[in-house]
């Protein structure tokens, strides 16, 4: 049964429009067709979410298999999260409103260590239990319904599975909370997820027995048939599953990044298309550098038909090339040029994510922006050479300073720049550099007539990650704080710079639920249950890391919490002092500094040094990389040696490329088109087009800002000539003539439109009407003059139909006569208070041209009237809302109403 969200889901929640599930290149799958159900559950507000380009496309992918439906699910915000507990109204899918229970599957998006306690919040909210073992049991089958029981006998609920980066990386400690995890790219593998589902519902298979069919998939990694050892190591409890589970790697389809057009603003508001996945630069902090290998290019003619495709199916303004390094992508200059050549009429500007400074230069910086030039990161990571050749950076500083003076003699005024401290072999000389090379560039970067070069730095600190040679090294708390205070010290006397660090008590507990075990399982169940979501941290970051401590010490981790507090692994350290030892063993060693703090009563078991053969939780994870190879880079990190790009160079025989895992494709790049010119707006006025149309239905709960971005990308895809403004930032010549209420409905808004050429009036009502949503229907449309003033100067009222209830009883004689009072009187005052605090009087009877009562309907519970008015709506601010009605029946009747529902019939022009 579907969830009436519809009494949940109202003006009074932060952008209801989140979640309406109607989205422009939505799909809605007929449910009885389809023999397998997905939702894809991503753990964070619809916002990220919905701009997210793998979600994106494993939805377009799973809805292009036959005989398979997936809808998808988003954490709620707070408002509608206690709704829908105090209602007791399970999580539900956005599109078919159904409950979360009633799918066959569900699979959660895994890329941040802390992020799980997210997914537990959802799970809560759904109804689910928490656990694979919980879930096993058969409660709550009795309630269900509405789906075709996978594993019917033993349990009433859907499998859930996790994936992405930290799923990938190491999913030990998030091993409790799911039934399997998929490792590396989906592409293919969820399709043959989905197909074996199908053969096991067919065939009437158990949980169990369903999931033991899945773990024959590589990539598929099912828990409950591995045991951790003593040591944290983990291996199979049953013959029949694989020693090490093998990472999948999947070639990027640029064509299933198309979709998605969400109503509202989202974090990545654009069309993004993926260009290159993996990279082989080999930055030794790297994880994503390492889990995704090899690298491979997409071939420069999908891309651009993509991007062309996509453009024209979304109406974005905007559009992204993806890549962990786009710069490594050799065709970029000629894609980009190639795209903005051919929508170079559209005011459409590119943007990219971080880039590589040594490879940024004019072609690129041609490409970028537009008429909207964006921002430009770079990121040194260190600040001295030293450092940078430890981690493998591959970065001079005469690159570094070509790559950012390109940009200033491009136009660019600020730079963002990403460092990092704590890294191996860090001294303090190598923190100050990072301060001294920000204060080079900026002199380097100095002429007459400029402004100076400004930065804004983010110096985050380095957290080790499984599957990278920096694995077996971290740094203390302590030493984090003060490298910190050291840098704010330098950077006091330079100007221009903005910097930006991360709070070391997030690093550190990145550090310990990353590296760790399955152990850790209580503690993130622990800490959701003390309130460390994620919005706490944004919300209250001394909440959160209080919930989370809290977590570890009722667990009795704090001791090991502590060695990530006081540098656990520190292998510089260990250079120096682990001497013997370390060549006894075969390897480095580490120190553990805290062992003199440790109380009796605490665990006297720890291993003082840590050798680099000791089994790790991650360990049966097959990203295709050799340890032994992250072992021999780690020994080329302390020596400061470096190795080069296999991409481009030679192989660095690392143990990826072969038959598991492919090998790196690079494709050699077209040349770069000739440049057509810059966007110039056209603001050629030949027309202008008045359209009455309506907001009915979900459409209600789109915002006025939402309202005219969606008039945007609408004119764009129905390919109507719409005029621009002149100036810096030209805007397409589209205006709403009054905004109306979040949650109001309405048969009679107006918008103008004007032309840089004549359409015929009903050519260009049948090309709007195709690209609006269903419930904005247009109801006329009128050409104007002009030299005529806008209808947004022209209002002069507006009129409304309120639903209102009375909290007493109430007659329709009392009614009338309450109707009655407010008219025969000239003034009722109004205390207002203005956006800057003054209070002031109103005469809102003044502003009241009609009142009428034009529905009643009474009983026991409540006294419920329809009223029609008409009142002032000009555009100097004199205006008369539907909650003004209600002070004045306040003022006349002494009683109290609330207003339920507004519906606005018309906006009354001047002449």
């Amino acid at each position: 049964m579907a969830v009436a969200v519809e009494k949940l889901i109202t003006s009074d929640i932060l952008k209801p429009a989140r979640y309406l599930g109607n989205e422009r290149l939505s799909v809605h799958k007929p449910w009885d067709t389809a023999a397998i159900r997905w939702v894809l559950t991503y753990p964070e507000v619809y916002e990220v979410g919905a701009s997210n380009l793998g979600h994106i496309i494993l939805y377009n992918i799973l809805n292009a298999q036959p005989r398979q439906l997936c809808d998808r699910a988003y954490l709620p915000g707070q408002d509608l999260a206690a709704k829908l507990r105090a209602t007791d109204t399970p999580l539900f899918a956005v599109e078919s409103k159904r409950s979360l229970t009633e799918f066959d599957i569900l699979g959660f998006s895994l890329s941040y260590e802390l992020g799980a306690t997210n997914i537990l919040e959802m799970l809560d909210l759904a109804g689910i239990p928490l656990t694979w073992r919980d879930r096993q049991e058969d409660r709550g089958a009795e309630d269900r319904g509405g789906r075709g029981e996978l594993a019917a006998p033993q349990s009433p609920f859907p499998l859930i599975f996790a994936g992405g980066q930290t799923a990938t990386s190491n999913p030990e400690p998030y091993a409790d909370f799911f039934d399997f995890f998929a490792l590396g790219d989906g592409e293919e593998l969820l399709p043959e997820i989905g197909l074996v589902l199908e053969e096991a519902k067919q065939a009437g298979l158990n949980r169990e027995q369903t999931l033991l069919d899945l773990a024959q998939i590589p990539g598929v990694y099912v828990p409950q048939f591995y045991d951790m050892a003593a040591d944290g190591s983990v291996h199979p409890n049953r013959p029949d599953v694989p020693k090490r589970i093998l990472r999948r790697v999947a070639t990027p389809i640029p064509a299933y990044s198309i979709g998605l057009v969400p109503y509202v603003q989202t974090v990545h508001d654009r069309l993004t298309i993926e260009i290159r996945r993996g990279c082989t630069r080999g930055c030794r902090f790297c994880q994503p550098g390492m889990l995704t290998r090899p690298a491979r290019d997409v071939e420069p003619e999908k891309v651009v038909e993509a991007i062309e495709q996509g453009m024209r199916a979304t109406g974005y303004n905007e559009f992204s090339l993806l890549s962990l390094s786009c710069s490594d992508y050799l065709s970029l200059p000629a894609v980009g040029m190639e795209i903005k050549n051919r929508l170079k009429n559209e005011n459409i500007s590119l943007s990219l994510p971080s880039q590589r400074v040594d490879r940024f230069d004019e072609n690129i910086a041609n490409i970028l922006g537009g008429t909207r030039q964006g921002g430009l990161t770079f990121a040194p990571e260190a600040g001295t050479q030293r450092m940078r050749d430890i981690v493998n950076k591959g970065l001079t500083n005469e690159e570094l300073l070509r790559g950012v003076k390109t940009a200033w003699e491009q136009g660019w005024d600020k730079i963002k720049l990403y460092f990092m401290i704590g890294l191996p072999g860090e001294t303090d000389a190598d923190v100050v550099g990072i301060a001294e090379t920000v204060s080079w560039l900026q002199r380097e970067c100095r002429a007459k007539g400029r402004k100076p070069l400004n930065f804004n730095l983010t110096i985050s600190n380095f957290t080790p990650k499984p599957h990278t040679p920096f694995q077996w090294h971290s740094v203390s708390t302590a030493e984090f704080k003060r490298k910190q205070n050291l840098l704010r010290h330098e950077f006091r006397r330079i100007r221009g710079v903005k910097v930006n660090f991360t709070d070391v008590r997030i690093s550190a507990m990145e550090d310990f639920i990353g590296r760790g075990d399955r152990s850790l399982g209580k503690v993130v169940r622990r800490a959701w249950e003390l309130g460390a979501g994620m919005d706490s941290w944004y919300d209250n970051l001394d909440k959160a890391f209080t919930a989370w401590g809290d977590a570890i010490a009722e667990a009795g981790l704090d001791w090991k919490y502590r060695q990530v507090e006081n540098g656990e692994w520190n292998l510089f350290h260990a250079e120096a002092q682990g001497g013997r030892e370390a060549e006894e063993q075969g390897g480095l060693v580490t120190s553990f500094r805290d062992r003199g703090e440790r109380g009796a009563g605490e665990n006297t078991q720890l291993p003082i040094l840590h050798s680099l053969e000791t089994p790790l939780p991650w360990e049966h994870i097959d990203t295709g990389i050799d340890k032994k190879w992250l072992v021999e880079d780690l020994q080329r990190a302390l020596e400061a040696a470096t190795v080069p790009d296999c991409s481009f160079e030679g192989c660095s025989h690392c143990g990826v490329c072969g038959t598991d895992f492919g090998h790196n494709i690079v494709i050699e790049p077209p040349a770069i088109p000739q440049f057509a010119g810059e966007f110039v707006p056209n603001t050629t006025k030949a027309q202008r087009l008045r359209v009455w149309f309506g907001k009915q239905g979900d459409m209600a709960l789109m915002s006025h800002l939402d309202l005219m971005r969606l008039f945007d990308r609408v004119v764009r895809r129905a390919g109507l000539p719409v005029a621009f403004t002149g100036g810096f930032h030209p805007s397409p010549r589209i205006s709403v003539a009054n905004a109306l209420a979040l949650g109001a409905t309405s048969s009679g808004e107006i918008v103008d439109f004007e032309l840089t050429q004549v359409v015929e009036v009903d050519t260009f009502q049948k090309q709007l009407a195709q690209e609006l949503p269903t419930d904005m229907p247009i109801y006329n449309v009128v050409q104007q003059d002009l030299k005529a003033a806008a209808a947004s100067q022209m209002i002069e009222a507006a009129e409304y139909l309120m639903t209102v209830a009375a909290l007493c009883e109430a007659t329709s004689a009392q009614w009338q006569d309450w109707i009655n009072t407010i008219k025969a009187k000239d003034e009722l005052w109004w205390e207002q208070t203005t956006k800057s605090g003054k209070s002031q009087l109103v005469n809102l009877r003044s502003r009241l041209f009609e009142l009428e009562l034009v529905e009643t309907n009474n009983s026991k519970d409540e006294s419920t009237v329809v009223l029609r008015y008409v009142g002032s709506c000009r555009p100097d601010g004199l205006l008369l809302r539907p909650e003004h009605i209600l002070s004045m029946l306040e003022i006349v009747s002494g009683k109290e109403f609330q207003l339920l529902h507004i519906h606005r019939n018309q906006l009354v022009l001047g002449v």
